[in-house]
């Protein structure tokens, strides 16, 4: 007999404005205790010092994680001139410093060529991976770190602000975009050093700040038992995938991994991926093969 899972049986996501100081783990947790939640999950990590939009996935929303951690992504980032730092932000040792601080003419001629499909080498303190081990891990110990360089899709960088010391931006991208390798290159190519002083996710996918929910206005609605109405459904993540309407026992042989033969005209314009429904409640993820659906993640609502 399977083990029964402690918690309640919670699915959907919250949009959490995460604040600063606060690890995504930390906050994971923390959301999943208010809910009470069997399981939790986040799409994308937001450091400590960064603030923003963390996407958590509560139950059977884990499962549509894959399909927000792919998202295009919005940021804001203050980059302060003068120095850089081990981990290109304000947690870091200065390394190098300069005297040249750009004006609002040299940043604003150099930011086309940020734009696109960029080379970018993820900072030394990361999370990627390198023999098995975070880069993080091997910098914090002392041990050289070689990470190799790779594409990245930048869509817009947009100069908001500057003063003397300081530049505030814009930027729209897709996954595996370091703001922090942008500060640390937009600075040497401006022949000068920088580093991230202030760092706020706006968008995930379909999620931005206006539905989002502060971890005190969370714990609130949790205390006064309303917690449902911080969530949204779990399909949110997935407004871009088509959508199939199916029958009760379509759903029932999709819920028991039997790939059934729909009759709507439409699978033929379909991608590779459906979401079926069972009137307001999200069935499987689907893959379209041969004109088959057939069920790779269903969902136990």
């Amino acid at each position: 007999m399977a083990r029964k899972r402690k918690g309640n049986p919670v699915h959907g996501w919250v949009v959490l404005d995460k604040p600063y100081g606060l690890g995504s783990t930390q906050a994971v947790g923390k959301t999943r205790w208010l809910f009470k939640a069997q399981k939790a999950g986040h799409a994308g990590t937001l450091d400590p010092l960064a603030t923003g939009i963390l996407p958590i996935a509560l139950g059977e929303a884990t499962k549509t994680v894959p399909f927000m951690m792919n998202a295009a992504k919005s940021y804001e980032f203050e980059i302060t001139w003068g120095a850089n730092t081990t981990t290109q932000d304000i947690e870091g040792e200065i390394t190098e410093t300069s005297d040249n601080r750009p004006d609002k003419a040299s940043i604003l001629a150099a930011l086309p060529q940020f734009i696109g499909e960029v080379e970018q080498v993820p900072p030394k303190y990361s999370a990627i991976k390198i023999d098995g081990k975070r880069a993080y891990d091997l910098a914090r110990a002392g041990e050289a770190v070689d990470i190799k360089s790779r594409l990245v899709q930048i869509n817009d960088i947009r100069l908001l602000s500057t003063t003397t010391e300081t530049a505030s931006f814009a930027v729209d991208c897709g996954k595996g975009t370091y703001i922090r390798s942008i500060a640390r290159d937009l600075a040497a190519t401006l022949d000068s050093c920088g580093h991230v002083t202030r760092l706020r996710r706006t968008r995930v996918g379909p999620f931005t700040l206006p539905q989002s929910i502060t971890l005190a206005h969370l714990t609130e609605t949790c205390d006064r038992g309303a917690a449902e109405a911080a969530l949204y459904p779990l399909s949110t993540a997935l407004d871009d995938i088509p959508v199939l309407a199916v029958l009760e026992q379509d759903a029932q042989d999709l819920r028991q991994g039997r790939a059934i033969d729909p009759t709507s005209p439409d699978i033929a314009h379909f991608s590779s991926w459906v979401l079926a429904m069972e009137g307001e409640r999200e069935v499987a993820l689907c893959e379209i093969r041969e004109g088959r659906l057939w069920p790779k993640r269903v969902f136990n609502l």
